[in-house]
């Protein structure tokens, strides 16, 4: 089946360029275009698409706004974020956007974007299944990994570093939130800093105390199972 979708964007040059990239790279039918907030909600409370494209600065109501009254819906569309300004990406991801794309669009990450959507498409049976993906900085760059690609997370303030097998980014959320948000499959938290991908660990080291050091798939960090988390360990692996 056909996804739909709507565009919320005030500016029209940034509306014809994404209906213009989303013709280009997808089947998607937009069913509506708004330059208003207030005018997509009315339309949303209405009608039913499987993605909303949101501008955030938008006239009447801004598109976080929006977004978190969508949330609410019984069967909210997948928000995609269009800005020109990525502050606004933490709050994106506690909203469980599907992707932000940063202006001026470029070709490529629209397509990836939409290439995502195909892998997370309709099917006959039943409606869209979200792919258990999140979404990490690198820099000023914004990349979605799959969580099963996650070698190991660890605790960085009130971020956390996210060691993946495309290389070292960050989550703007705090290491319990992620646990909490995509505790999945076979992971563990072996400390209270660390949270790893048991299928990516390489090597398990003995260590003080009848504990265990993890060498993990790529990775020279070393990371501690502590001794509070060494049974459960043990259990998770038959040790």
């Amino acid at each position: 089946m056909t996804l739909t979708a709507i565009l919320v964007e005030d500016e029209y040059l940034a509306r014809e360029e994404l209906k213009y990239l989303i013709g280009k790279y997808s089947d998607i039918e937009i069913k509506a275009e708004f330059g208003d907030g207030l005018e997509a909600l009315q339309y949303l409370q209405l009608h039913t698409v499987d993605v909303a494209f949101l501008d955030i600065n938008l006239p009447s109501i801004n598109g976080m706004v929006l977004a978190k009254s969508l949330y609410n819906f019984k069967t909210p569309p997948k928000l995609i974020f269009t800005t020109a300004y990525k502050e606004h990406a933490a709050d994106a991801f506690e909203i469980e956007a599907f992707d932000y794309i940063l202006k001026p669009f470029t070709e490529n990450r629209v397509k990836k974007s939409l290439d995502k959507l195909g892998v997370d498409s309709l099917t006959e049976s039943g409606p869209i299944t979200n792919k258990e993906s999140l979404n990490l900085y690198l820099g000023d760059r914004i990349r979605m990994v799959d969580v099963s690609d996650i070698i190991f997370a660890a605790a960085n303030g009130k971020t956390t570093d996210v060691q993946t097998i495309h290389g070292l980014f960050t989550s703007p959320l705090m290491l319990s939130d992620l646990i909490e948000k995509y505790e999945q499959g076979n992971f563990f938290k072996a400390h209270r800093s660390y949270w790893v991908n048991l299928d990516k660990i390489e090597e398990i080291i003995p260590w003080a105390s009848a504990t265990y050091r993890l060498k993990m798939h790529n990775s020279d960090t070393l990371i501690p199972v502590s001794r509070s988390n060494i049974k459960a360990f043990r259990q998770r692996l038959a040790l």
